[in-house]
């Protein structure tokens, strides 16, 4: 899907990677807080993974995760969402029915910040052929309903299997050498002032040539967020937590 001149607002709250699942709740707070406005972002940046698995033509994780895609949805009554598929979510426009959807093969997308031009991603679109392959066969939605009639006629033995996968998933591991893995990718080709992305859950702020690059915190690990700051400011993102 394509919007013409994205705008990144002052206020924004950007979130990634919090896996939200009956065994990582926390997120829930967090969207009720947006939902009943004791919180007040000016806008909604969700990057992927924000659910452990929501995956569009699997009414399983619909059913599992029905709270948190009406709040949302709600949400986007009154402030602008936009949401970047991840590995963990995607097939995902239909349900949601007013926020910006943007599937792997749409990113990074751009955002324009005054004069400046903000690139933002989930984290695996440029991934080896292998892992594009996967992404395609996964993202396929006749696959994806043919699974999912399968689970469901036989007691659910793949997403059951998957959950209890995901359970034992340490989302929190520290990536050594994050740095010198990015640099190899040249995201300074992007020309944005900014690079942004989720998915390696690192937590990790430096230059890339003529680039910022922000490998945003997990929201699973510790309930960090972020802000979009005033142009005035040097840095363009501040770091919260939410408890």
């Amino acid at each position: 899907m394509s919007h013409k001149r994205l705008q990144l607002k002052e206020g924004a709250y950007l979130l990634c990677d919090a896996h939200y699942s009956k065994l990582r709740p926390q997120l829930l707070g967090f969207i009720e807080a947006i939902h009943e406005k004791e919180l007040r972002p000016t806008q909604l940046i969700l990057m992927g993974d924000i659910f452990d698995a929501l995956f569009g033509g699997v009414a399983y994780t619909e059913m599992q995760n029905r709270k948190m895609i009406r709040l949302i949805n709600e949400i986007a009554r009154f402030i602008e969402v936009i949401y970047l598929e991840g590995n963990h979510d995607f097939l995902l426009s239909e349900y949601f029915h007013k926020v910006k959807i943007f599937p792997i093969e749409s990113q990074p997308i751009f955002m324009h910040y005054g004069s400046e031009k903000v690139a933002l991603a989930h984290g695996d679109f440029d991934a080896d052929w292998k892992y594009k392959l996967y992404c395609w066969v996964i993202r396929s939605r006749n696959l994806v309903r043919f699974l999912s009639l399968f689970d469901t006629l036989f007691g659910h033995p793949i997403l059951k299997r998957l959950d209890a996968y995901l359970a034992k998933k340490d989302d929190c591991n520290e990536f050594k050498t994050f740095e010198e893995f990015v640099r190899s990718r040249d995201l300074d080709s992007y020309g944005s002032e900014y690079f942004l992305e989720g998915h390696f859950h690192q937590n990790k702020h430096f230059g890339i040539q003529n680039c910022s690059y922000s490998n945003l915190a997990a929201f699973a690990c510790n309930q960090r967020y972020f802000v979009v700051k005033s142009l005035q400011d040097k840095e363009l993102l501040e770091e919260k937590s939410f408890s």
